[in-house]
This record gives C-alpha cells, structure tokens and sequence, in this order.
C-alpha cells in the first residue's frame, strides 16, 4: 500500500459514520451473539483453530453481520474482499475468484469473500461462486436477513454453515452505545456529549435491537447539540426522538417477519386472546402492511376458525374487508380492529372447514358416482320415464320441514363430514340434527 493510498483510507475511516468507526476488530470486543461465538462454540473454536469455513450469517439489521465477517478474515489472516449483492454482478464474482486464486497461488494466502444481502444473489450469480466455494479457493461468508432456506439455492447451501444471529438486548446496545460515547479516538469522546438517562432508554428502545440504528441516530443527536460553555453537549430524551424519527420496526413484506406476524394476529385470534390479537394487528399496521392482506387474513379466520360457532364473525370480517376497501389506510385500522377484537372473542369451531376437507378426500380417493336418482330434476318426458326424481321427497310438504332421505351415493351411505361442535350457535345446530336424524353422538364418524 502507497503512502497515498494510506492516508485515503485514513481520511475515509475519518470520515465514516459512527457504526462504521465503532467496528469492533476482535472477537472479544465483540457485543452479543454469545450463542456462537462465545466460548467454546463452533465458530469460535474454527476462528481460533485457523480453521475457517464456508458460512451464511442470517439475522436482522444491525446485529453484527458485517463486522463479525470482517473479525472472522482479521483474526484467520485472510484478505478480505467484499461485494453487495445489490451491485455486484457475475463479471464481478468471476474476477473474485480469479484474484483469489492468484493469491492462494502465490502468496498462500486464503481469500474471503463476503457477500452482503446473499439472498438478493440469483440462481446464476449464486451458482458462479459455488466451485470456487467447493474447491476451497475463496472462504465464503454470506449476510443476509432472509431465511437462507429459501434464499440460498441448494448446492451453494450444503457446502455453508447457517449461524443465526439473534437481535441484540437493551443492555447489549446501551454498552455499545455508551463505548462510542467514551471513545475519543473513534466515537464521540471528543465532543463530549451528556446522554442522560431518559434520552439513554429512549435511544436504545427506539433502536430496536439494531446497533447500527442507535449509533447513527446518536451521531446525528450529537450533532445537533449546541455545546454549553465548557463545550458539553446536552442529549435530551427529545433531541434523540427527534433524531431518530420514527422507531425502526424489524418486518419485510415478503420475508420470515412477514409470515411470522401474521401467524402471530391468526394464532392469537384463534386463541382468544384479543389483547395479543391486536398488537400483532398493530405491529403489521405500523410496518406499512398492505391492509387488504390483513383483512382478507381475516376473512379466511372468520370461516375457518369459527365458522358455525358465530356466523355472523364471517359477515364482520367481510364488513371490515370492504370497509379498509372503501375508506383506505389510516381510518381502516378502526374496522380491522373491530373485526380482530370480534374474532377473538367469538366461540370458536373448525367444523365447516374440517366437513369440506373430509368432503374433498373422498371424492379424490372414492368412485365418483352417479348423482342419486331421486335427487335429479325430471325436466323432459324421457328423464321422468328414467325414473330421474322418482321418490324425491319435497321437505316443505312434512311436519318441521323435514323428511329424512337417502342423499349420499350408496357407497357412502351414512358418512358424515359435518360434526357440529358445542358453542355458541353451533350448539343450536347440534340440537337439530339429533332431532332430525336421531343422531346421539354428534362426535362420532361413520363410514
């Protein structure tokens, strides 16, 4: 490296953001994710062993991803490369593995390649790097905040170890934060800023688990401070809200996040539990969730989950669908949240879901037979001669409106898909059809 290259990159370190100066450069310097790299684990052990092998790291922002890539090559004496998924393409991978090898070759020297947001890599970029992976001329390490199970594709998968990364706790982010506050060299020491306590919890609730948020939204809080006479920086609970604007909410609309919390909204529903219901209903709301998913979500529960038990839940749902429809976002968080609350708090029964399921397997794995004689209209002379609705008893015409018949097809007499449960209307419904049918269990299942 030149004497011009090296006061580049000092300027460059200079001037980078807090997060970026903060980087720790050893595994003991390291905040969180003690799981894996604590001592005595795995990857700990291979980092120490000198031992490194192909990995993905999975976890959401601001959990040390990147700078753990970069203690991983630091400490192993490996160069170091980097590429963004976002802008790198398969020229750019090829030559990669190309100086790698040169490297390996001449210097002895392994090469670690990491790739920010792996999971944005296609099929094709993803499957130029696997035989450099596979034959050990570049070490790979792969970020990414998406399930790697679905992101990354199979072969590339196999030859890499997934080590989760778990959001960082208040704690761990107060100590990170609290280091840039005190570090003179690369922080913010410097220029003396005064956090108090409210602006401290303030800062590392609103962070949300994401050290990188924290640390940027001090940087620009301490920037913002006038100094008093003796050059302190005031930091009040108010200049960091201001700094930070809006909390960082952790959810991808298409990714892990996404479907976690709406099964989180369906599985509280289906609990009745209207209080989770609806956080998880705010949750989704605050991340910018598209409301027509929420409420169609809870058209499907309505049907599914309590059905029978209170018809009229299927009528609110589809009342709060067209409702956000009609009025939009943010007035139809109201209708979305009468409709959760009335869910959860409806009886519940599955039976109408459970009656069509048992009704389609049969007609996928049974004969499909003839619709019953008497069950078919007789429109013409020739299907009156064919006997077609011989026998057919019109119901209004006997006593209750009920006269019990032969409806199924002969090899399936006497099945029974509907099982009604014991709550709410369904009970009423129970008590019909032991009236009508004489039916004493209405849990049991002939065939």
């Amino acid at each position: 490296m030149t004497l011009f290259d090296h006061e580049s990159q000092r300027r460059l370190q200079s001037q980078a953001p807090l997060a970026a100066r903060m980087r720790p450069r050893s595994l003991d310097d390291f905040v969180g994710q003690e799981h894996i790299i604590g001592p005595g684990c795995v990857l700990r052990n291979s980092i120490e062993s000198d031992q490194l092998p192909s990995v993905i790291l999975w976890g959401p922002p601001g959990t040390g991803k990147t700078t753990l890539a970069r203690i991983m090559a630091g400490q192993t004496k490996s160069h170091f490369s980097s590429v963004s998924a976002v802008t790198s393409g398969v020229a750019d991978l090829r030559r990669e593995a190309s100086e790698a090898r040169e490297r390996l070759g001449m210097h002895g020297q392994r090469s670690v390649l990491f790739v920010d947001e792996i999971h944005r890599f296609n099929k094709a970029q993803q499957d130029v790097i696997l035989p450099h992976v596979e034959d050990g001329t570049l070490v790979l390490i792969g970020a990414t905040t998406e399930n790697p199970s679905f992101e990354v594709v199979a072969p590339l998968l196999s030859r890499c170890r997934v080590f989760t990364l778990k959001p960082l706790t208040d704690e761990q982010v107060e100590s990170i934060v609290r280091s840039a506050i005190e570090d003179v060299e690369h922080g913010l020491g410097g220029q003396s800023p005064q956090v108090d306590d409210e602006a401290m919890k303030s800062l590392v609730t609103l962070s949300n688990g994401d050290a990188r948020t924290a640390l940027n939204a001090l940087e620009l809080a301490v920037s913002a401070a006038t100094p008093d006479g003796s050059g302190v920086r005031e930091i009040s609970a108010a200049i960091i809200e201001d700094a930070m604007q809006q909390r960082a909410v952790l959810y991808d609309k298409a990714g892990d996040q996404h479907y976690d919390t709406i099964s989180a909204l369906i599985k509280s529903v289906r609990g009745s539990d209207p209080d989770a219901a609806i956080y998880w209903l705010a949750r989704m709301i605050e991340a910018g969730e598209d409301a027509m998913y929420i409420a169609r979500r809870l058209v499907v529960l309505a049907a599914e989950d309590i059905g029978m038990a209170d018809p009229q839940a299927l009528q609110v749902a589809v009342a709060a669908q067209q409702a956000v429809h009609l009025i939009g976002m943010p007035e139809g968080r109201i209708p979305l949240a009468e409709a959760t609350v009335y869910l959860a708090t409806a009886p519940k029964s599955n039976s109408a879901y459970m009656a069509i399921d048992k009704a389609l397997e049969d007609t996928r794995k049974t004969r499909n037979e003839p619709v019953p004689l008497h069950l078919r209209n007789a429109v013409t002379g020739l299907m009156r001669e064919m006997d077609y609705g011989k026998g057919y008893k019109y119901s209004h015409d006997y006593e209750d409106h009920f006269s019990p018949m032969q409806n199924l097809p002969d090899s399936l007499k006497g099945r029974r898909y509907y099982i009604p449960g014991d709550q709410g209307y369904e009970q009423q419904v129970a008590d019909r059809l032991r009236k009508w049918w004489g039916i004493s269990d209405q849990g049991s299942d002939e065939s």
